[in-house]
């Protein structure tokens, strides 16, 4: 979504993506599929090669993809940089592979049914013109032509066309991201101060919960959503796979998760907007919420997009000169009085509100939680500040 490298003279480069709909006609969509099937088939060559050639040399090598087009005459229909494309993401899966194999894990073979659809290619600028650009109505891409599309935004002036990449959903639609830069200034940076610094709680039941005591809950069109989603499951559980109810059913559950991921995502863009222009910092806790899922015995902790929305407030935060600041997962935030400072030993799954055996304060544990952890952020930030100064 969102990523930025310094430029000179005090600025620097800022990227930007654009996503769209895409309409395109049956000769482009039949292009666009022969593309997402060369694709996958120079990543499987290139991939085969790298490890025979590996074996016998004991040497790291991936071929080009120019040296599949004799014996692959079809690979000459789609665009080149597109398979150019394929070549650098496979050699960028090594690096990182090579780098940090604990977290990255060997590059894998391709398949159509596992995969999502997908072909990304760059903008070139000639004396004649860019090889990709937007018109009124769509956008202009080699070998397709003007395919249209429905844009909710425009680029601004100054935004520099890179890159497109073209993808299709389980549900047959396509769509494009398209990515600009553009030279920004470095915005001031904004020294946090307990009156302008929100901490923020993940919390099960809600979303999150703030220090001040406010809950985020997610709107209630999402819960219908998962409640449509669940009868329609049963539903097809109950249907013979193969028949024609099943397929219909079966797309209209994929439409429906579909849908699903879009209304989590507008609530995490529009959530994390706001908090931003509010606030000039937000403590977070580091969780790991593969961890917190694996624990829960209801809900799931991946499905409620939380991870995304501590995303997006980074890049948000940091576009304004502000800072999110992430307080380490081990700190017992929850069990901690926010008043006195006892720390309690255990607290029951169950147990949403205690009181301090010490001060004699009443905790509503998830608020509780948010106080410690914008307590922890700001003295974890002017502490690093007052090592920084006496270095």
């Amino acid at each position: 979504m969102y990523g930025q490298r310094p430029a000179g003279n005090g600025g620097k480069t800022q990227y930007t993506t654009i996503k769209v709909r895409l309409e395109p006609t049956a000769e482009q969509a039949e292009l666009f599929e022969k593309t997402f099937g060369c694709c996958r088939y120079i990543w499987n060559r290139m991939l085969a090669d790298q490890q025979r050639f590996y074996d016998e040399t004991d040497t790291h090598f991936i071929p080009t993809p120019a040296k599949y087009k004799q014996e692959a005459p079809f690979l000459k229909e789609v665009d080149n940089q597109t398979l150019i494309q394929e070549h650098n993401k496979l050699s960028q899966a090594f690096r990182v592979f090579f780098k940090n194999p604990e977290t990255f894990g060997y590059p894998n073979f391709k398949r159509k049914k596992d995969d999502r659809d997908s072909f990304t290619a760059c903008n070139h600028v000639f004396e004649s013109g860019p090889t990709i650009y937007l018109t009124k109505t769509g956008i202009r891409m080699t070998k397709a032509g003007i395919v249209r599309a429905r844009f909710h935004r425009r680029p601004q002036n100054g935004w520099n066309l890179k890159r497109i990449t073209v993808e299709r959903t389980r549900t047959g639609k396509y769509h494009c991201c398209i990515l600009f830069a553009c030279r920004v200034k470095e915005p001031e940076p904004v020294v946090p101060r307990p009156e302008t610094t929100v901490g923020l709680n993940y919390s099960v039941s809600h979303f999150y919960a703030a220090d001040n005591g406010t809950m985020a809950d997610p709107p209630r069109w999402m819960k219908q959503s998962r409640e449509k989603l669940v009868r329609l499951q049963r539903r097809l559980s109950q249907m013979q796979p193969g028949s024609r109810n099943y397929r219909e059913a079966a797309q209209k559950y994929r439409l429906l998760h579909e849908h699903i991921a879009n209304q989590r995502l507008d609530f995490v863009h529009k959530e994390s907007r706001r908090i931003a222009n509010a606030w000039d910092a937000v403590c977070v806790r580091g969780d790991d919420l593969g961890e917190i899922a694996r624990k829960l015995t209801c809900g799931n902790a991946l499905d409620s997009g939380y991870g995304m929305f501590r995303e997006c407030l980074r890049y948000k935060l940091e576009r304004q000169g502000k800072l999110l600041i992430v307080v380490d997962r081990g700190v017992p935030t929850a069990r901690t009085c926010s008043v006195c400072g006892l720390v309690r030993e255990a607290l029951g799954p169950k147990e949403a509100a205690w009181t301090c055996p010490r001060c004699g304060a009443s905790h509503r544990r998830e608020v509780n939680g948010a106080k410690n952890i914008k307590a922890q952020g700001l003295a974890q930030y002017f502490g690093s500040q007052e090592r920084r100064a006496s270095a």
